[in-house]
C-alpha cells in the first residue's frame, strides 16, 4: 500500500473514532473512546440451541407474534376464541395434536363487544375463569377507566401480564390499532410492533394478531394481502390466513371454510385445516357462534386461497379445462406424474384441481421404479387420440384430497 493511501485510512479510522466516542458521550480523545466502547461478539459455539416451544404445534408458537388474516366475514375473532377455549382447558387441537397445558388467555378487542365474545367462549367450552378482557386504563385523575390502547399502553400490559404466570396467549383484534402511525409505514409499524414482540418473548406467551385482507388483493402471495405495510407479515413468525368458499364439486359441494398456513420461519408453511361456523344457544335468549373442524388440507396457501374464493362458474369452468388438459397430455399413452404437475401449473392448473380431473376421467395410477404413471383408461384414450384440444383456463378449484396422496 502506498504511503498516502495509509495515511489517509489512519485518518479515516481517526474520524470513526471520534464518531463513537461522541455517541456515547465521550468527551476524551477518539483513542480512549474506541477503548471504552467496542462492539461485543459472541461466537456461534456458545450459542444455546432451544427448541421452538408450541401451545398449537405447527400453527401458534409460544412466545412469538403470529398474525391472522382473512377478509371480513370469515370467521377470524371466533377462531382465535376457539384457540383460547382450547388453551383454556388443554382440549385436543383442531388437527388433533395435544395440547400440553392449560393456560390463561387476555384478549382485547376493538371490534366486538365482551358479552358476544362471552358467549362465543361459553358456546366452545371455554373454562372462563381463565380468560380476562382488557377493559381499559385506570387513570388516577379520574374515577373511570380510560380506553386501553395498543399504541400506547404495552408497557403497562406487561406489568399487568406479569402477574399471571400462567398466561399462555394474548389476542389483540385488530392489530392495526397497535400501530402508533401509519400502519402503510413499514418503519412504523415496526416501531409500534416491536414492544408487543418483546412482551411476548419475555413471558414466554403467544401474541396473536387479527387482522383484514386489503380489497382488491385476490390472486396475490397471501402474505401481500395483509392490511397495512407488508412489515406486518415480515415481523411476525407466523401468518396464518382464513377464507370462507366451497369444498367439492357440483351439487355435493358445501360452503366451508379454510385456514391455512401462509408464513412460517419456524415450521411447516404450507397445508390447513377446514372449518364452518355455527351457532348454538349458551343461555336463555342468547346465542354464541362456534367453530366446528374439518379435515387437514394440503397445498401451498396461495393455491388453497385461489381454490376456496373461486366462484361455482370459475371451479367449473377449472375443472372441464383441467380435464381437457389432462386428456390431451395423455392420449398417446401414460405419464410420469411428477412430468403432469410441472405441466398442469405451467398451463395454470393446481394440484388438486389436476387430481379432481384424474378422478373424473378415471385416469389410473401405477407405481414404477422412477415413480408414478399415470393413463388413460382404453375408451377415454381413444376418444382423446380423436378429439381438439380445448383452451386451457387459469382458475384453480377446491376439492378433497385422495387419502393416500401420490408422491410427485
Amino acid at each position: 500500500m502506498k504511503a498516502p493511501d495509509f495515511k489517509r485510512l489512519e485518518a479515516s479510522a481517526a474520524k470513526l473514532d471520534a464518531h463513537a466516542a461522541a455517541q456515547h458521550g465521550n468527551t476524551g480523545n477518539g483513542a480512549s473512546g474506541a477503548a471504552g466502547h467496542a462492539v461485543r461478539l459472541v461466537c456461534a459455539s456458545d450459542v444455546k440451541l432451544e427448541p421452538v416451544r408450541w401451545l398449537w404445534p405447527g400453527f401458534l408458537p409460544a412466545g412469538m407474534f403470529t398474525v391472522l388474516g382473512g377478509a371480513p366475514g370469515c370467521g377470524k375473532t371466533t377462531i382465535a376464541l376457539s384457540m383460547a377455549a382450547t388453551l383454556s382447558r388443554a382440549l385436543p387441537w383442531p388437527d388433533g395434536t395435544r395440547c400440553a397445558e392449560a393456560g390463561d388467555v387476555l384478549i382485547w378487542s376493538g371490534e366486538d363487544a365482551r358479552p358476544v365474545l362471552a358467549a362465543r367462549l361459553r358456546a366452545m367450552g371455554a373454562d372462563l375463569d381463565r380468560v380476562r378482557f382488557i377493559e381499559g386504563v385506570d387513570n388516577p385523575l379520574r374515577n373511570e377507566a380510560d380506553a386501553f390502547d395498543p399504541g400506547r399502553d404495552m408497557p403497562l400490559l406487561e406489568a399487568t401480564a406479569a402477574r399471571l404466570p400462567a398466561l399462555r396467549l394474548l389476542i389483540l383484534d385488530p392489530i392495526v390499532s397497535a400501530v402508533a402511525g401509519d400502519a402503510h409505514k413499514s418503519n412504523e409499524v415496526r416501531r409500534s410492533l416491536q414492544p408487543m414482540v418483546d412482551l411476548g418473548q419475555r413471558l414466554g406467551c403467544a401474541v396473536l394478531g387479527i387482522t383484514h385482507f386489503s380489497k382488491g388483493t385476490a390472486g396475490r402471495e397471501p402474505v401481500e394481502r395483509i392490511t397495512g405495510s407488508l412489515a406486518f407479515g415480515a415481523l411476525a413468525r407466523m401468518v396464518l390466513v382464513a377464507a370462507k368458499g366451497r369444498m367439492g364439486e357440483g351439487e355435493d359441494a358445501e360452503a366451508e371454510r379454510v385456514l391455512l398456513r401462509a408464513k412460517s420461519n419456524i415450521g411447516p408453511d404450507s397445508g390447513g385445516i377446514g372449518y364452518a361456523l355455527e351457532r348454538k344457544e349458551v343461555a336463555a335468549g342468547v346465542e354464541g357462534q362456534w367453530v366446528r373442524w374439518g379435515q387437514c388440507l394440503q397445498g401451498s396457501a396461495r393455491e388453497l386461497l385461489a381454490d376456496a374464493e373461486a366462484t361455482e362458474d370459475d371451479e367449473s369452468t377449472a375443472l372441464d379445462d383441467a380435464c381437457a388438459f389432462l386428456s390431451s397430455e395423455l392420449a398417446h399413452g401414460p405419464k410420469p406424474a411428477k412430468y403432469l404437475l410441472s405441466e398442469a401449473r405451467h398451463a395454470g392448473h393446481s394440484e388438486r384441481t389436476l387430481k379432481r380431473a384424474k378422478n373424473r376421467l378415471g385416469v389410473d395410477s401405477q407405481k414404477e421404479s422412477g415413480g408414478w404413471l399415470w393413463r388413460l383408461p382404453i375408451k377415454e384414450a381413444k376418444e382423446a387420440k380423436n378429439s381438439k384440444p380445448e383452451p386451457l383456463g387459469t382458475v384453480g378449484t377446491l376439492g378433497p384430497l385422495d387419502a393416500e396422496a401420490e408422491v410427485f
